[in-house]
């Protein structure tokens, strides 16, 4: 969501960038782990995952029921579920995946918490970096009435009508629950400079390995001298 200074000068970096803005890359932080992660590709990759056709969707009860004689796959589903009450999820296929906030969280200052609009896209500019700063951004999110498979978060940043940034990062399967999840991307480093600063806008996505979008949202944020007056 921010400039990078250190990856754009870092031309060994293994992350998922392909500019100089944005969350993401390998470092994954979780409240609760996952039983299953995978990396995320190339988009050659990801236009390959997109045409590959899954098996039908399952509700809890029936994941459970397949391959009840095979202990080992018994104790996986076991671990992943952890402590959801079958019964009471029912027969529903869809998962739902609600993206509750985003935050930023930098040293030295209170953390910058950004509740999600209804209709996903805020108005105006939604918030301010300073340059030169470390920061973290972290998503709270829920899960409920089935497994989501692959979640995955992209992020696609413009300055002036040019894309400056393109970040993609895995996040996880995971199973509902009633508590939130949360999610810590990679410390990222604002650039400094007069060429540094100014508007940017950007476009976020959480999408699953059935390419369901959970979120679609555009917003509008600063890199200034300053952070924002709270």
């Amino acid at each position: 969501m921010g400039l990078d200074e250190n990856k754009a000068n870092d031309p060994t970096s293994s992350s998922n960038h392909e500019g100089n803005v944005g969350g993401g890359g390998e470092k994954q932080g979780l409240s609760r782990h996952p039983s299953e992660a995978s990396i995320c590709g190339t988009e050659d990759e990801d236009e390959e995952l997109s045409k590959l056709q899954l098996g039908p969707m399952c509700s809890l009860r029936e994941h459970l029921e397949k391959d009840k004689d095979d202990d080992s796959l018994r104790k996986w589903k076991e671990q992943l579920l952890g402590n959801v009450d079958v019964n009471s999820a029912g027969e529903t296929l869809e998962p739902e995946v609600k993206i509750l906030s985003l935050s930023i969280v930098s040293p030295g200052r209170a953390d910058i918490i950004l509740p999600i609009p209804e209709d996903g896209d805020p108005k105006g500019l939604w918030f301010t970096l300073k340059e030169g700063s470390t920061y973290i951004l972290r998503f709270c999110f829920t899960v409920s009435n089935n497994i989501v498979s692959g979640l995955r978060y992209t992020n696609t940043v413009w300055k002036t009508g040019l894309k400056v940034d393109s970040t993609k990062e895995m996040l996880g399967t995971f199973s509902p629950q009633q508590e939130p999840y949360t999610h810590e991307m990679p410390e990222e480093l604002t650039p400094s400079g007069y060429f540094a600063r100014g508007s940017y806008t950007a476009r976020s996505k959480f999408v699953d390995d059935d390419n369901k979008c959970y979120l679609e949202m555009n917003y509008t944020f600063d890199i200034q001298k300053e952070w924002a007056s709270v």
